[in-house]
């Protein structure tokens, strides 16, 4: 585990339903939360250094990870920052698309970070679209904590991470989580194949992950939990 000075602070924003899915069964974005959410999510965008997703959200999503708030923008650009934080994929293979949301709305810097297994001729497609780097970063699979030091020294302090479940268990499981805010929405949408907050191989008992609780509250039908992680 890298020391947590070496990275930035790390924190993923997510919304499950009451059942803990982040989709349906498949993988099909379902509304979970509403307004109120949404422009707290977006205030959180807009106080970050860095947004991150991973490559099987860009594929089933297509996100622009934008500052949806023209108040906001301008608020950053005031600041001295550009209007929106940089947008960063954790994409192994290379398989974004050269024509993804992210390349084509909103004005910024974007980050793909890939391992030594992705296409050659990829990388350097992506590495000639405007303001796009690509970094290397692991052999056959990204290297997460690679990854964290080299965003540090790109200047990225703040980072906030909006899925999905894989990444989310990797970023957990190797310990470069900081803190969780977890949007529960009045639903339930089962399924088990219905991707959950937290993917991937799973923990053993004596490996299970603890959390202490900062705060609840109340946001229209739903209750955002604020944790941090103990990372002990």
């Amino acid at each position: 585990m890298i020391p947590a000075s070496d990275r930035p602070y790390i924190f993923i924003n997510s919304a499950m339903s009451a059942d803990g899915k982040l989709s349906t069964f498949e993988r099909k974005q379902v509304r979970i939360s509403g307004k109120a959410d949404f422009d707290r999510a977006d205030a959180l965008r807009a106080g970050a250094d860095a947004i991150m997703v991973g490559i099987g959200t860009v594929l089933a999503d297509d996100p622009s990870l934008t500052v949806k708030s023209e108040q906001r923008r301008k608020e950053r650009v005031a600041a001295g920052k550009e209007e929106n934080p940089v947008r960063v994929v954790i994409d192994s293979r290379a398989r974004i698309s050269a024509d993804a949301d992210i390349f084509k709305k909103g004005k910024g810097r974007k980050i793909i970070v890939v391992s030594e297994a992705a296409p050659e001729d990829k990388i350097s497609l992506l590495s000639k679209i405007q303001d796009t780097a690509v970094i290397v970063a692991g052999s056959d699979r990204v290297n997460l904590e690679e990854m964290a030091a080299r965003l540090k020294k790109e200047g990225i302090r703040r980072l906030m991470v909006e899925g999905g479940a894989g990444l989310n268990y990797g970023l957990i499981s190797a310990g470069l989580v900081d803190e969780l805010m977890i949007f529960v929405g009045n639903l339930i949408i089962g399924g088990e194949n219905a991707p959950t907050f937290a993917d991937g191989k799973g923990f053993s008992e004596e490996k299970i992950q603890k959390l202490a609780l900062e705060s609840a509250e109340r946001i229209e039908d739903g209750i955002l939990l604020t944790w941090k992680m103990k990372n002990e």
